[in-house]
């Protein structure tokens, strides 16, 4: 694993734990009606239920990240737009949450049209008894219309490869599960506590930053380049030093064959 794709894993586990506001917001509400919606005879295995939901929709994260990995994969050529792209997502997903700029709504707009064909899938899974119903749950909810899931598989799609997009979902699915368990446990005080506009704020700022992280590198190294270049072009060439080879005899052979 090289040090890149480690702070990569690192960054989406970090935007997963930042973005509990979000989280919240968007699955807290699914999480408590998942929770209310156990049978009474399956309460005791509530919490087994509960992380089968979760490590469901976790390895869809991954496996949408394995995917957008692969494809971005045999475009090698693309990788700086790729780059562009998440860095420019991060930034918009920052803005989404401190409530300053809303235009990821419309990404999640465009994502309702598909999940309006998986959605009638998980209402035949209810009521869930079994920890195999739960998974199912959870892998449909992976697919669930989400800025910030859309935000982080352009992240994953930039690393360039199925290992590392794959590793960057899981990373970033990881991250959610604090705020989505609690939520599932209480969501109403975790909800209360998550939605304060002060604290909405600073991860929002925190998420923007791993934007500008992002972007940095594309803009830094075209300038390193360029400077480069102008400094290679402005080095003046060094004549050749003179030679300090002695004479050897094929020097003297006219001399000799003039005496």
């Amino acid at each position: 694993m090289t040090p890149e794709t480690s702070g990569a894993w690192l960054a989406a586990l970090t935007l997963g734990l930042f973005s509990g506001a979000h989280c919240i917001g968007m699955c807290g509400g699914i999480m408590g009606a998942l929770s209310v919606a156990i049978p009474p005879e399956a309460r005791r295995r509530r919490w087994r239920l509960l992380l089968g939901y979760n490590i469901g929709r976790v390895a869809s994260y991954t496996l949408l990240g394995t995917l957008a990995g692969a494809m971005a994969g045999g475009f090698s050529p693309l990788d700086p737009v790729l780059r562009l792209v998440a860095g420019l997502l991060l930034v918009a997903m920052g803005l989404y949450l401190a409530d300053w700029w809303r235009g990821l709504v419309w990404l999640e707009r465009g994502g309702r049209l598909f999940w309006r064909y998986l959605q009638p899938l998980g209402r035949r899974l209810m009521p869930v008894l079994r920890l195999r119903q739960a998974l199912l749950l959870g892998a449909l909810w992976g697919w669930l219309p989400c800025g910030l899931v859309y935000t982080a598989l352009a992240y994953a799609l930039a690393q360039g490869g199925a290992l590392a997009g794959g590793g960057v979902m899981l990373a970033f699915g990881l991250g959610t599960l604090p705020a989505v368990l609690a939520a599932g446990a209480a969501a109403q005080t975790v909800t209360r506590y998550l939605q304060k506009p002060a604290l909405r704020r600073v991860l929002a700022l925190l998420i923007i930053g791993f934007g500008v992280w992002t972007l940095w590198p594309s803009v830094s190294s075209g300038g390193h380049s360029h400077g480069s270049h102008e400094a290679a072009s402005e080095t003046p060439t060094e004549p050749p030093a003179p030679s300090t080879r002695p004479p050897s005899e094929s020097d003297d052979t006219p001399s000799q064959h003039h005496h």
